[in-house]
């Protein structure tokens, strides 16, 4: 089986904004583990942020008129992310999808298991940016990037899907 890259909370490593980890205990997580088809990887620990820090969220600039949002209105340099207190921590979130995309690169990976809702890992949806624990659609940073370039990613509620694509691939 080929390798897939895995954000390294779902493996139980303490690395989220929180110092808590999001360890899945899903029998397929089990099964990859021992087939050491799993490559744990956290981008905002990559991109140089500490663990805990302060928890972060897209910001779109009000000023921007095109219709990308979340990631990929980061890596089109329309929206940045900020942590609560204000703290612009960008250029460590693009840093570390960069790494990741580069990691999956040099092990020909073709998925990808992130965190959902996370302003790097989210597939599906991201917090709004408000720090009100509202979700819209959109992609976290690593998700966006990755997916542009023909990397499929899922989330942790969706592992059985995962397998079923790989098994068609």
């Amino acid at each position: 089986m080929s390798k897939i890259l895995i954000s390294a909370c779902l493996l139980g490593e303490p690395v989220r904004y929180d110092g808590k980890s999001l360890a899945s205990d899903h029998p397929l997580i089990k099964q990859w583990l021992a087939q050491q088809c799993l490559i744990p990887f956290c981008p905002e620990v990559a991109g140089g942020l500490p663990t805990p820090r302060d928890a972060a969220e897209i910001i779109v600039r009000s000023s921007d008129m095109s219709n990308a949002v979340g990631g990929q209105a980061v890596l089109n340099n329309s929206a940045s992310i900020q942590t609560q207190a204000g703290g612009d921590v960008s250029a460590a979130f693009i840093k570390g999808a960069q790494l990741a995309l580069t990691l999956c690169q040099q092990h020909h990976i073709q998925f990808a298991l992130l965190s959902a809702r996370s302003p790097s890992c989210g597939n599906k949806t991201i917090y709004n940016g408000q720090f009100n624990k509202t979700l819209i659609d959109g992609l976290g940073v690593t998700a966006a990037l990755l997916t542009n370039n023909g990397i499929e990613v899922f989330n942790q509620f969706e592992i059985d899907a995962l397998a079923q694509r790989i098994a068609d691939k």
